[in-house]
């Protein structure tokens, strides 16, 4: 088994290099999907995010207010603190029961925004890091998300700066040009790389 930890800051192109594994055959653990399902209503991670933010965390229906959540933690670091101390180690936990029931040969792709951020480049063979200029990001947020570019800028301070991500790359995907080009990249990452890897569960960094 060869673990993989694929990071990359907002909306580097992260999660379509993710897809593209998952297409070549990767087994996927994706750790925003697995962050979602932890505080879904009657969790106890729900339970325990009210009680640290307040009612007015959840929806109508019990639900948690993701936009609600994202605008008080965005602006504040120690309520982000937090957030990350009751989400990271549920998101964890279910993280390890979905690799202990992969293949033993299989590559295994964990998709984690804050890798870099939480410390965790180490627990991984291989760390790949989809990579875009900062005004390349600030323009597809405002392009996909509506952001402005002060909150285009306030999500990207949240997060490790792009030369820290790049500093703990042993590959980097650059993704500025198409997406035809995007997945080239993955493809010869996945062949030339990975695939000769899995077998050993080591890879020699480029």
């Amino acid at each position: 088994m060869l673990r993989v930890g694929l990071t990359g800051g907002i909306a580097s192109g992260k999660s379509e290099v993710a897809r593209r594994l998952v297409e070549l055959g990767a087994v996927l653990v994706d750790a925003d999907l697995i962050a979602r399902e932890v505080v879904e209503p009657g969790t106890d991670g729900l339970a325990e995010i009210v009680e640290a933010f307040g009612p007015e965390m959840l929806t109508d229906d019990g639900a948690l207010d993701r936009a609600a959540l994202g605008a008080l933690v965005f602006a504040d670091p120690g309520r982000r603190e937090v957030l990350n101390s009751i989400v990271h180690p549920r998101v964890r936990a279910r993280a390890a029961e979905i690799i202990a029931q992969a293949p033993a040969d299989a590559v295994v792709v964990q998709d984690i925004p804050l890798l870099v951020e939480t410390g965790q480049a180490g627990n991984f063979d291989t760390v790949v890091v989809v990579d875009a200029p900062d005004e390349v990001r600030i323009r597809r947020l405002g392009e996909r998300n509506g952001l402005t570019e002060e909150q285009s800028r306030a999500r990207m301070s949240a997060q490790a700066s792009r030369e820290e991500r790049l500093a703990a790359a042993d590959y980097v995907i650059e993704n500025t040009g198409t997406l035809v080009e995007l997945h080239d990249a993955v493809d010869r990452l996945w062949h030339d790389v990975l695939v000769p890897s899995a077998g050993t569960g080591t890879v020699s960094a480029s």
